[in-house]
């Protein structure tokens, strides 16, 4: 991976030569921990085009989209209008920035930077989490690396459940879930199987 994948210009420049990046479906991860949560203030990051965030909105969150790519973000709004919830759409570049506020739940899925960028970027994050409120990290693990899905990302920006977990004070966090379980992507006619990183903690 090159050093401009972290840049909002190769993030709209990736979403402009595409009417859609995304499936438009919420991550599987979000659903299965999140839906079971009393709707509160919740931010996705790295929303991209807005489905976690749509899928908590229509489920009563206050829900915030951050991303780099502006064209991400109206892409989010649009479809948001189109469906008749509101939602914040924010654009920051969350390695340099800090969110403006704390949230009941803080999201991030598959938000992949470099080593020496980590643990800042999620120590951050964990920031931004009210008391009482949780925080849900789900990334590509490394096993990922061996195959053809993930081969190009490299082993030095997946993550196991340790890394995030490691960075959590267990004097300020329950740590409810961190586990490496499997699914079946469909990848060009194919089902190969992946192994993702799932981090669920709650501030105490």
């Amino acid at each position: 991976m090159t050093d401009d994948m972290w840049t909002a210009e190769f993030w709209d420049e990736r979403y402009s030569s595409s009417e859609r990046i995304w499936s438009g479906a919420p991550n599987p991860h979000l659903v299965d921990v999140v839906g079971g949560l009393v709707p509160g203030s919740a931010v996705d990051i790295g929303c991209g085009e807005g489905a976690d965030v749509l899928w908590l909105a229509h489920r009563g969150w206050r829900a915030t989209g951050v991303d780099l790519s502006q064209v991400a973000l109206d892409r989010g709004a649009a479809r948001a209008a189109q469906e008749g919830v509101e939602a914040t759409w924010l654009q920051a570049d969350l390695l340099a920035e800090t969110l403006p506020e704390q949230y009941d739940l803080v999201s991030a899925h598959f938000v992949h930077v470099p080593t020496q960028l980590f643990a800042p970027l999620y120590t951050r994050l964990g920031a931004a989490v009210a008391p009482g409120g949780s925080l849900l990290v789900v990334g590509h693990h490394p096993h990922d690396v061996e195959t053809e899905v993930r081969h190009h990302h490299g082993d030095d920006i997946l993550f196991t459940p340790d890394r995030v977990v490691g960075l959590l004070d267990p004097q300020h966090w329950d740590v409810r879930r961190a586990d490496a379980p499997t699914r079946t992507q469909r990848v060009e006619d194919a089902d190969v199987t992946v192994t993702d990183t799932v981090v669920h903690a709650v501030r105490r």
